[in-house]
């Protein structure tokens, strides 16, 4: 089942001197369980085309579908409820709210989709568990360290059950021991849950966890491994 199909996209920011076409013409497909690292230097236009397939921008042209929804033709309303429930976000600081626990944070989801207090915390319980925090469940961002504060991302991330995951440096942040951890984590949910996973890293080292590397330059795909 084809999860995403990215097809002849382009992205161009207005602004400066001159427009800045950041995505140039790229085409791609991830099918269910699919584990895709899109590789490159900073500003080759990865985090972008990321953003894209996360339905948080839309293409200036071409196409992006995200089980079969088409991004460009969805009203605000319809793609906030695409990412709401078909997709889920790490990046690289984390974001989790302050000021509610890593509980509170991994519920957060389901609560914004509309489900009871009573399920939203247990399936968020069995994810935190899941991720190894079980023990700091009722603890609060600042109280973690940061490899346990992208493990509480990640439960918050996956436990709408998302169609596709997209990572952008979700490592960037961490020492090796704890991004080593993450990428275990991440390759542990693909082949447990099942998730389509879509990772951004410039480093080589974190794109070895992926079923498959495709490497950007100026905006293009390089190549593909």
């Amino acid at each position: 089942m084809s999860v995403l199909c990215v097809d002849d996209v382009r992205k161009t920011f207005a602004g400066g001197e001159a427009p800045v076409e950041a995505v140039r013409g790229v085409s791609l497909g991830l099918e269910a369980g699919d584990f895709v690292a899109l590789m490159g230097p900073s500003g080759c236009g990865k985090s972008t085309l990321l953003h894209l397939c996360g339905a948080m921008e839309r293409p200036s042209s071409g196409r992006i579908l995200v089980e079969g929804a088409d991004v460009s033709t969805l009203d605000d309303d319809a793609l906030t409820r695409l990412r709401r429930e078909r997709i889920g976000f790490v990046f690289q600081f984390f974001n989790l709210l302050p000021t509610l626990t890593v509980l509170e944070n991994a519920a957060l989801p389901l609560s914004l989709a509309g489900h009871g207090l009573r399920e939203a915390e247990s399936r968020a319980r069995a994810l935190v568990a899941r991720v190894g925090l079980e023990h700091r469940a009722g603890h609060y961002p600042q109280q973690l360290s940061g490899g346990e504060m992208q493990r509480a991302s990640i439960a918050r991330a996956v436990v709408h059950e998302p169609a596709l995951l997209v990572a952008d440096e979700p490592t960037g942040n961490l020492d090796s021991d704890n991004g080593a951890r993450i990428l275990e984590l991440l390759a542990e949910l693909n082949a447990g849950l099942g998730i389509t996973i879509m990772l951004a890293t410039h480093a080589i080292e974190t794109a070895t966890v992926a079923k498959r590397v495709v490497r950007m330059l100026d905006g293009r795909l390089a190549d593909a491994t």
